[in-house]
């Protein structure tokens, strides 16, 4: 029996079965890469779920970004809501990396803003690959930076069982030892607090608390507990408590460590001395000796991970430990899960990048005394090194690369869609005007007229953002309601825009970049894809065939290319456009299909926006300021609440609105929550 039980109304459709059969049986057959080349629209997703139930093997899915990542992991946890599916990207709201550029001579310190709860689900993701088989990780590129050993953190946990013995100072001095943090204020993942005999503990990966009750030297009594409602949820007779870092390491490795990193300071100084460097030698010196006393007295230093080398154990040039190394692996050393990357046209390509970034800057860091050369073993994997830690893979992409052709052992195509969609109808009209054409900016306005008058949505893809905005405005003046989104527009703002444009509220969306991947907008009927003979990277292969499947969601869906000369991109995207169509056409000839456009609910995650947040009790007002005026503590704690809600379903977007709604009501109360517990 499967250890996965896939949960679903639908069947799987159109070329889904076939797709399916034929990865299941490469993988069987020990195929070390496959290709899914899925269509817009196809449900790859769909498809790599009914592969993981037949495989029965952990998963990792690499996605490219954050809000894709997002966006699967919410799809995996649909169809396997009782396993254990996981979100793993890095937990930095805001990361500025150390840095120094000698040229202006500047320094730049590292900057972060840790995302507590992002950094909660880190954990989680670890502690269940740990514990358990039935587990699907959804990750960032993240994935392949360094975390720490997963042997010491296993080895660390504390294991805590009703009637065992227990003295309240032992078990402090254990929690902290594993970088527990103690409070007198509300508990959040990673802390704990002390009332007599009593001792309550958030765990790391978790958003419930245990209360621990000791008596006559014992461990008397295990309460779960919600913390907001103080609702009690179990009284389990045995918990495991991780640690709430995982770059951990004992006592023993921490002081050959210290020994290590001393041994290397001296070697390095010697050297930067007799290169005549000064400069660098009190630098390196003060900063190094300062993060060892750091070490010595807590165990910890801000940028601990620089030492990892030293505190893992590792030889000069070992690749880290990574989220790939909590994965399970057989005897031999062979990795015993699945891989499978999305979008890998655009995936594969960051991981290789990863490396050679990262490097560059450290370099720099060490030659000028900022750092000894051991944090350079503090890196990404190198994409070799990737490919060495992951078993068997599927790339999926509607456009895979030629990397993804050449390694793969088949090429999987899955063209037809269950919902009998076929893709849009693709045209090249002139750019320039002639006497019987007026050019592509006039033609696409007259166009776009006709599209709204029939109820569509347009969109409009420019070469530059300076386009994007001067077209959206001379859109407004030929009084079609248009708006621009490129990479300079706020996180919040750019899904405003969105949400806005699904809802007809305007007509035509002008966009550079940012609409070729990733975007479910099922009312798109028309596309204009400007200057498409400009060839490069907006104007490739693969880009002109993922812009053109923009359009697919609708079964009005068309394009045009305005372009002066058939490049050979234009002529890929259009004889691959032409072919799926002419499958798509014959199946739903033969099974008598109709095809019908996907109608998907728009979803506005900034209805709980306040645009005032000096007055942020206006949020939801009625009710809040009700609550606010009797209760202020209330309400703050109802938001905390919903937000953890929102994380619990992977919408981070409302968790972070939410995020900002509970700091404002703390600033109208007279301060964060911490300076008023003081």
């Amino acid at each position: 029996m499967s250890v996965f039980e896939l949960h679903s109304h639908y069947k799987p459709a159109g070329d889904q079965p076939k797709a399916i059969a034929s990865l299941v049986s490469g993988l069987k057959e020990n195929m070390r890469f496959q290709t899914l080349l899925g269509v817009t629209g196809s449900g790859k997703t769909f498809t790599a779920a009914n592969v993981i139930t037949q495989i029965d093997k952990p998963t990792l899915v690499i996605a490219h970004n954050k809000t894709l990542a997002a966006q699967l992991a919410q799809e995996y946890q649909e169809f396997f809501p009782d396993h254990a599916v996981h979100y793993f990207v890095s937990y930095y709201d805001y990361y500025q990396p150390e840095a120094y550029m000698p040229a202006s001579d500047t320094y730049i310190e590292k900057d972060a803003q840790i995302n507590a709860e992002i950094d909660r689900l880190r954990h989680a993701s670890t502690q269940s690959l740990l514990t358990r088989r039935d587990v699907i990780i959804v990750a960032s590129v993240s994935c392949i930076y360094g975390l720490g050993s997963p042997e010491e953190y296993e080895k660390e946990n504390m294991h805590l069982e009703i009637g065992m013995r227990m003295v309240r100072t032992e078990l402090l001095h254990k929690l902290i030892a594993i970088f527990f943090e103690r409070t007198n204020a509300d508990l959040g993942p990673g802390q704990f607090r002390s009332l007599g005999n009593r001792v309550e503990i958030m765990p790391i990966s978790e958003n419930f608390t245990y209360l621990l009750e000791i008596a006559d030297g014992k461990l008397a009594h295990i309460t779960k507990i919600d913390p907001v409602s103080q609702k009690i949820l179990d009284t389990p007779k045995n918990i495991f408590l991780f640690p709430a870092k995982h770059f951990i390491t004992d006592k023993k490795q921490k002081d050959a460590a210290i020994i290590s990193i001393r041994a290397e300071l001296a070697k390095r100084l010697k050297e930067l001395e007799a290169e005549g460097k000064p400069l660098e030698v009190e630098r390196l010196k003060r900063r190094t000796n300062y993060d060892l006393a750091m070490m010595e007295e807590i165990g910890y230093c801000n940028g601990i991970e620089n030492y990892s080398r030293h505190l893992s154990g590792k030889k000069p040039g070992d690749p880290p430990e990574t989220l790939l190394s909590y994965f399970p692996h057989l005897d031999d050393g062979t990795p015993d899960f699945l891989t499978i990357i999305d979008e890998s046209h655009v995936t594969l390509p960051q991981l290789r990048a990863m490396y050679a970034g990262d490097q560059s800057r450290k370099k720099t860091l060490v030659e000028y005394g900022f750092r000894l050369p051991s944090a350079l073993d503090n890196r990404p994997l190198r994409f070799e090194e990737f490919l060495k830690r992951v078993g068997q893979v599927i790339f999926t992409s509607a456009t895979p690369a030629d990397y993804e052709r050449e390694v793969s052992s088949q090429t999987v195509e899955q063209v037809i869609r269950p919902t009998g969609l076929i893709d849009p109808e693709t045209i090249v009209l002139p750019v320039r005007a002639s006497d019987t054409y007026p050019g592509q900016i006039s033609d696409f306005i007259r166009q776009t007229e006709e599209e709204v008058k029939k109820g569509g949505r347009v969109i409009a893809t420019t070469l530059t953002k300076k386009m994007a905005e001067d077209l959206s405005v001379y859109l407004k003046e030929r009084k079609i309601k248009s708006e621009y989104l490129h990479s300079d527009i706020k996180t919040i703002d750019r899904i405003k825009i969105l949400t806005s444009f699904r809802k007809g509220d305007f007509d035509c969306l002008v966009g550079v970049n940012l609409l070729r991947e990733g975007l479910d907008l099922p009312e798109v009927s028309f596309i204009g894809i400007l200057d498409a003979d400009k060839e490069g990277f907006l104007r490739s292969k693969t880009s002109l065939v993922q812009i053109i499947g923009r359009a697919a969601r609708n079964v009005a869906g068309r394009v045009v290319l305005y372009a002066d000369r058939i490049t050979e991109s234009i002529t890929y995207a259009l004889d691959e456009t032409n072919r799926r169509r002419k499958l798509q056409i014959a199946h739903n000839m033969e099974h008598n299909i109709t095809p019908q456009s996907i109608h998907k609910a728009i979803r506005d995650i900034t209805e709980h926006l306040d645009s005032d947040h000096d007055k942020a009790v206006r949020a939801n007002v009625t009710l809040d300021q009700e609550i606010f005026a009797k209760n202020p503590e209330k309400l703050i704690k109802l938001k905390e609440k919903e937000m953890q809600s929102a994380v619990k379903v992977l919408d981070f977007e409302t968790a972070a609105i939410l995020r900002d709604e509970i700091r404002a009501l703390e600033e109208a109360l007279g301060g964060t929550k911490k300076s008023r517990q003081k």
